[in-house]
């Protein structure tokens, strides 16, 4: 009978080794995140500035293929969430036929939106269409990646594991889709038409203008054709990291079985969560300062391109923020384990501010716009990394409020997700729309003074209010270190 326990704990032995990951299968898991990553920083960054000088669309329509695309993203997220619960187990398991079947589609879509069709009408439609299929379609891909998580080992600090090394590689992601697009774009000079107002003082206005549209139409295809080896490139490394994440991830049927308590339905779920006042105030508080950011990365290449003159460099400047925010990141985790997290998010996000004031009140400075970008970079870094450490909080939060209500996690990341990509639509859409209103000037070499006022608002202005906004909510916000520590003591005494 003596011997009964050592086998007990033999078995138990077994059993936790049998979990345990490898370090070959947590990479193959992390680079399953970089899809998603890539194609939306380059697309954060880049689809505007193309959609207005080099698809030469009317700010007017590029301010709606933005707002709805973006729009349809959000509303995508809940709905594949939903089919994806109702799928069955296969051979390959319940997530992974989602992932291989998405990809090759994805790819092709991703590739159409960087495409110049020549079609005089009916451009708004082929870029409104792609764009949208290309997102519904990168969700089919994200979201059963992220639920994989629960599904790869049954031990809980394997998973944490696995999630640190996938947050390295998003990470790293949103630097390589910043420098694989802005290196081969940034290769081609983009040309641009000067002003009516110069042709006209030569007597020969004709020839001259005749002359830049016969440059501009070469130089224009160079353009184009660039946008399109990045988008080759980019669709490359997302069939390259499907791959690497099929062949090197398996999917745990009994790990799914552990979950397999009485679920709530969803609405109920749903009116359960937007109830507990710490997840509301902690989504207000993010909504406004990641609206804050999304506004200077979608218009940071035309700022850099017009307002402070800098067409050759903007790629380079933007490569600056995504390495210092990377480079970071190692920090802020440091930070808000030293410091706690409601302080982390006051000093990480607030420094950005005033970089954000120089970089409009200074005169156009080369040296000040790196200066200000590495800045902004270690500023993003804290607002990419603090709404995630923080969300597990709320949850154990709401877990001890209603602890026979179980399973509503999703419900918790999915709409945390669901509100910061459909105000980001709304801001693109506004943003691009006061600029259609300032009298943007399509491939223009220098624009209207009120174009860059506009310009300066939205990379300054605007963001600065809704950071300082964003802050004051955060005071609201309930959990700090000593309730999270009370928390996690309950928890365990729950447990």
């Amino acid at each position: 009978s003596g011997a009964l326990p050592g086998v007990a704990n033999a078995r138990s032995r077994l059993q936790e080794s049998r979990e345990r990951l490898s370090v070959c299968s947590k990479l193959c898991y992390a680079v399953g995140g970089a899809p998603y990553q890539i194609t939306g920083c380059v697309l954060g960054f880049f689809l505007q500035i193309y959609l207005l000088d080099v698809a030469q669309l009317d700010a007017f329509y590029a301010s709606i293929i933005l707002f709805v695309g973006r729009a349809w993203d959000a509303i995508t997220d809940p709905m594949v969430g939903f089919f994806i619960s109702k799928s069955s187990w296969t051979c390959f398991g319940r997530l992974m036929p989602w992932i291989i079947f998405s990809t090759p589609f994805a790819v092709i879509s991703y590739i159409l939106i960087w495409f110049v069709p020549d079609i005089s009408r009916g451009q708004v439609m082929w870029y409104l269409v792609f764009y949208c299929v290309f997102q519904t379609l990168v969700t089919c891909f994200h979201v059963p990646y992220s639920a994989l998580t629960m599904f790869i080992s049954r031990e809980q600090s394997e998973r944490d594991s696995a999630t640190a090394y996938r947050m390295t590689v998003e990470v790293l992601g949103t630097v390589l889709g910043t420098a694989i697009q802005g290196q081969i774009v940034g290769k081609v000079d983009t040309p641009c038409i000067k002003s009516p107002l110069f042709i006209g003082m030569t007597n020969s206005s004709v020839a001259l203008e005749e002359l830049n549209m016969t440059h501009d139409t070469g130089s224009l295809t160079d353009t184009r054709n660039a946008y399109m080896i990045a988008a080759g490139v980019i669709g490359g490394l997302y069939i390259l990291c499907a791959l690497i994440l099929w062949a090197g991830v398996r999917e745990k049927r009994e790990s799914s079985e552990l979950q397999s308590d009485e679920p709530v339905s969803f609405f109920q779920g749903l009116k359960l969560v937007m109830n507990h006042g710490a997840y509301i105030k902690l989504i207000a508080g993010f909504l406004f300062t990641s609206l804050g950011f999304m506004l200077l990365e979608g218009n940071f290449a035309l700022f850099c391109t017009y307002t402070l003159g800098f067409r050759n460099e903007f790629h380079n400047i933007l490569l600056a923020i995504m390495l210092s925010a990377t480079l970071t990141i190692p920090f802020w985790q440091w930070f808000l384990t030293r410091f706690g997290k409601k302080t982390a998010v006051y000093v990480g996000i607030s420094s950005a501010i005033p970089f954000l004031i120089m970089v409009v009140v200074l005169d156009s400075n080369l040296i000040v716009t790196y200066i200000v970008a590495v800045a902004a970079g270690i500023s993003v870094a804290a607002a990419f990394l603090l709404p995630w450490s923080m969300l597990p909080d709320v949850v154990d939060d709401f877990k001890l409020q209603h602890p026979s209500s179980r399973g509503h996690e999703a419900i918790f990341f999915s709409f945390y997700v669901f509100f910061t990509k459909f105000t980001s639509g709304v801001s693109l859409g506004i943003s691009t729309l006061s600029l259609d209103f300032a009298g943007y000037q399509t491939r223009g070499c220098s624009q209207p003074s009120e174009v860059n006022f506009t310009l300066k608002m939205l990379v300054s202005a605007a963001p600065v209010v809704l950071i300082l906004l964003g802050l004051l909510l955060f005071k609201l916000y309930p959990i700090d270190e000593e309730k999270r520590r009370k928390n996690k003591k309950a928890l365990q005494d729950l447990r």
